[in-house]
């Protein structure tokens, strides 16, 4: 399967979600989470939160807040079969928490090879905010495994 290597700049569909405190303490126990100013209101806000405060990677979930979550990687030539999660990273600069609305765009900026073209690799770079406010900007970076991996 190939990859498009056009793709590359191409601004995916803006994906929002609305933070509810079920999910975050659903992802703190599937993560392992044991501090209680990610799962409980009356400890966040004696921490000083307003809030429920979002764990540093529940944020990568934002872009699964989509019907089809992977319609981008298959419009490319991706095959879920064949993918495999390089590397995420993130910068933060204001803490979400529950009951905030947050709008994630991404864009595809760079799609390479390596081992001769058996891996091919799907940088995305995504901003992700609060109204106007940015509250993080992400990277992540998908593999697809050719015919030859």
């Amino acid at each position: 399967m190939t990859i498009d290597t056009t793709a590359v700049g191409t601004t995916l569909r803006p994906v929002d979600m609305l933070v509810e405190r079920g999910r975050l303490r659903l992802f703190c126990t599937a993560i392992g989470e044991t501090d209680p100013v990610y799962t409980d209101v009356s400890a966040a806000r004696a921490a000083g939160h307003r809030d429920l405060p979002v764990p540093p990677t529940f944020l990568c979930a934002v872009q699964h807040e989509r019907d089809d979550p992977f319609d981008w990687l298959r419009a490319i030539g991706g095959d879920l079969e064949r993918v495999l999660h390089g590397e995420q990273s993130f910068t933060y600069h204001a803490m979400a928490y529950a009951g905030d609305h947050l709008t994630m765009s991404s864009t595809i900026t760079d799609i390479y090879q390596r081992k001769g073209g058996a891996l091919t690799f799907i940088v995305r770079d995504a901003a992700i905010r609060r109204g106007a406010e940015a509250v993080a900007d992400l990277r992540d970076v998908v593999i697809v495994r050719g015919d030859a991996a």
